[in-house]
């Protein structure tokens, strides 16, 4: 099999050199680094990963192959976390050309080819994951070697990537068949979160991350996952400070939505070195010697010391300290930075779907 030689070639100068074994096409894009050992197809189909190219850290990588792209009735993702790949690229140390899952309908290659998703195999990702955690994450490009001239450009910071992933059209899900409904801010929902709210009876209202949704009728307001930087989504801090005014509405919020309901509350947010991006963040509840092992995928965090009188820190990253979630002390609003829904990893904190759906009257 001839595979084209290719450079990946960061920001400070650093170069890796590799071997393509998916579309080829150069991509430019933010490099960050997964230290996962499974999950790659619900992460490339993660919208939280728009923009970036993948780098995984578990050297074997492709093994069991992808599994079927399927539609359950509602129209959701049977295995994946939306309906494409959302990462520019994915960058492995070692890609297995041969797969075996009982679940498995292609090879990852094939995979990456028809959607046109650059993969790139052969690299040192040790070094690579050394070089971001010691600089941070930055820009990278992808280049062809015998296309040398044909350099991308791209920039991260700034782009509301949020408006590029979310849905542009309000969809339900469970219409007229539960008693409780849920306004879900879409800011590049994940499909397993929207699973564990059906599997508990809710209707789920999916707006997009700008939509005024005052008018809507609804028990609870619940705020997406999605890429990219928070500053970038105010119309959607406005609209959850408008719900905010009914100090009894539960509100909860994953991730960029832990974000997004904290700069609502008047907390500020800052862009972390490196990010968490993996299957074994430790987190703790605050008060408690509860501590739990979370699915991760942000590059932002909440600074705890912007947090008004009224809020406080739910759960601490117990690697650097940093905020894993907020509850307002008195009003039924609460959020997690990590992923209790998992998709993949594990599902430790999933209870708190559970907590959510039982504050809705």
């Amino acid at each position: 099999m001839q595979q084209r030689n290719v450079t990946l070639i960061l920001d400070d100068g650093s170069r890796f050199h590799g071997k393509s074994f998916g579309y080829e096409k150069p991509v430019a894009g933010e490099v960050v680094f997964n230290t996962a050992m499974t999950g790659y197809p619900e992460s490339l189909t993660d919208p939280s990963y728009a923009g970036q190219l993948m780098t995984l850290t578990y050297p074997l990588v492709g093994n069991y192959g992808v599994p079927p792209l399927t539609q359950e009735s509602n129209g959701l993702s049977t295995f994946m976390e939306s309906e494409k790949i959302h990462a520019e690229a994915i960058i492995v140390s070692d890609y297995s050309y041969e797969y075996s899952h009982w679940n498995a309908k292609e090879s990852l290659a094939e995979w990456l080819k028809r959607e046109q998703i650059p993969g790139i195999t052969g690299i040192d990702t040790r070094e690579l994951t050394k070089v971001l955690r010691e600089h941070g994450v930055m820009m990278g490009k992808i280049i062809f070697d015998d296309d040398a001239d044909n350099i991308p450009e791209a920039t991260y910071s700034g782009i509301n990537y949020v408006d590029k992933v979310s849905c542009k059209e309000v969809i339900r899900y469970n219409a007229g068949k539960a008693n409780k409904k849920v306004v879900l801010v879409d800011c590049g929902v994940k499909t397993n979160i929207i699973r564990c709210f059906l599997k508990r009876n809710v209707e789920v209202i999916r707006v997009p991350w700008d939509y005024d949704f005052s008018n809507l009728q609804y028990d609870g307001l619940f705020i997406s996952n999605g890429p990219g930087d928070p500053d970038t989504c105010d119309a959607a801090v406005q609209n959850i400070r408008k719900a905010m005014q009914n100090p009894k509405l539960p509100i909860f919020g994953i991730c960029m939505g832990n974000q997004l309901l904290s700069k609502a509350g008047g907390a500020s947010v800052y862009k972390l070195k490196y990010g968490h991006r993996s299957h074994n963040q430790p987190v703790r509840m605050v008060g408690t010697n509860r501590c739990f092992i979370t699915s991760q995928n942000h590059g932002y965090a909440v600074d705890n010391n912007t947090l008004t009188d009224d809020w406080e820190p739910l759960f601490i990253n117990m690697n650097d300290g940093s905020n894993e979630g907020i509850k307002h002390k008195t009003n039924p609003w609460f959020s997690a930075q990590f992923h209790p829904e998992a998709a993949s990893g594990p599902k430790d904190t999933e209870f708190l779907f559970d907590e959510f759906v039982n504050l809705l009257k």
